[in-house]
């Protein structure tokens, strides 16, 4: 292994990462970067399914358990925090490993982040305004006249990611497509070896529905239930399994409504998971079969990084 590698293992949820992963680190003194919104939280260990203790005790593990849920957490501090952490792994002349599931956070290590540009309060106001009135589409087009390249990669109704994206022409006076090609990050400087998982859906969904259910066994209600007076933070409020058992707990529907609703709200997020990363075409995909062992998968993966590196 050489000093400037990093390998990425991501994929949806449930598809076994993790597992990979693991195997992957300890045959090449390899270290594991979560790739994870969830995971970061220290009070949240069943419902961002966490590694086992025993996983982290034999290979060193990181952005895990490093903030309350009481805490805001967003892409620039992911970012500014990973890219600290390859470094000191680097310097001990051990291979990163990231795994996780959030497209986002992969992207920024990837390609930099875009920071700059100040914000104008009543300028998004009026745009909120706009999108309400006149609908979200009346946004994008405005976006679509004044940088024609931005509209490509935003959805019309993103309209957060819209409104932020005229703030920033009219504040800067420059697209900022334009100012997004001036991002650095991790390609071209690193020896990267980019991976996804994948299974096929229906094999997917269950695994995804058996999680869920070995979730609520392990005890999620009353992790949840410990926590029922914090003051969430918007991102912590996010993981699935929080939402659904308060409302379980506030008595709105019963033990199984709630977890259906995790089912169906998980099944969800694999789907967008999916969506972004097959957008990603820099990625190696392996589709992993029923009989497929994660020590199996990760032989498969390290002789092509081997192959790669010949």
């Amino acid at each position: 292994m050489n000093s400037k590698e990093i390998i990425f293992i991501v994929g949806p949820t449930a598809v076994g990462k993790s597992d990979v992963a693991f195997f992957i680190a300890q045959n090449i003194q390899g270290e594991i970067i979560s790739c994870d919104s969830m995971q970061i939280y220290k009070e949240i260990n069943i419902a961002s399914n966490k590694p086992p203790k025993d996983m982290i005790e034999a290979v060193p593990h990181h952005l895990i358990d490093i903030l309350s849920v009481e805490e805001e957490f967003d892409v620039a501090r992911y970012n500014q925090t990973a890219l600290a952490a390859i470094k000191e792994i680097h310097d001990r002349g051990r291979v990163p490993v990231i795994v996780g599931g959030s497209g986002m956070y992969m992207q920024v290590l990837l390609d930099g982040i875009f920071e700059g540009g100040v914000k104008n309060e009543a300028l998004r106001k009026d745009l909120k305004e706009q999108a309400r009135q006149y609908g979200n589409q009346y946004l994008y087009d405005q976006l679509k006249e004044e940088d024609p390249q931005a509209v490509e990669k935003i959805h019309p109704n993103d309209v957060r990611r819209v409104i932020r994206a005229l703030e920033i022409c009219r504040q800067e006076k420059i697209p900022i497509s334009e100012l997004q090609k001036k991002r650095e990050g991790l390609w071209g400087k690193y020896d990267i070896k980019p991976f996804a998982l994948n299974r096929d859906r229906p094999e997917l969904y269950a695994k995804i529905d058996k999680r869920v259910e070995r979730m609520v066994e392990e005890g999620l209600v009353e992790e949840v239930k410990k926590l029922n007076k914090v003051k969430w933070s918007l991102t912590a409020k996010k993981i699935i399994g929080v939402q659904e058992m308060l409302g379980f707990l506030k008595n709105e529907y019963d033990l199984a409504k709630a977890v259906e609703m995790m089912k169906q709200n998980t099944r969800r997020l694999a789907k967008r998971q999916l969506t972004w990363f097959r957008k990603e075409e820099r990625l190696q995909w392996i589709v992993m079969e029923e009989s497929d062992t994660p020590e199996g998968i990760a032989e498969t993966i390290m002789r092509d990084i081997k192959l790669g590196a010949e």
